[in-house]
């Protein structure tokens, strides 16, 4: 039985660093590489505290998610 609640314990804790990848990748990268290439009609200088802020956001929310993964992971038997 313990295996198998160790796999059920890795596998939420993998869902949950994905989703701190994801949003790492969606939250901080996409936004700045669309403004790098001035995507929207919006550049840096536009919208750069604006990005800041947003990406500080999606950043805080991927280092909790992440956080998250490393507490369940304290269920392993």
């Amino acid at each position: 039985m313990s295996l198998i609640h160790n796999e059920r314990i890795k596998l939420a804790a993998n869902a949950l660093d994905r989703a701190s990848t994801a949003c790492l990748t969606v939250g901080v990268l996409g936004p700045l590489v669309a403004a790098l290439y001035g995507v929207g009609g919006t550049g840096l200088a536009d919208r750069g505290i604006l990005l800041a802020i947003g990406s500080l956001c999606w950043m805080l929310a991927a280092g909790a998610l992440h956080l998250m993964a490393r507490r369940v992971l304290r269920g392993l038997i």
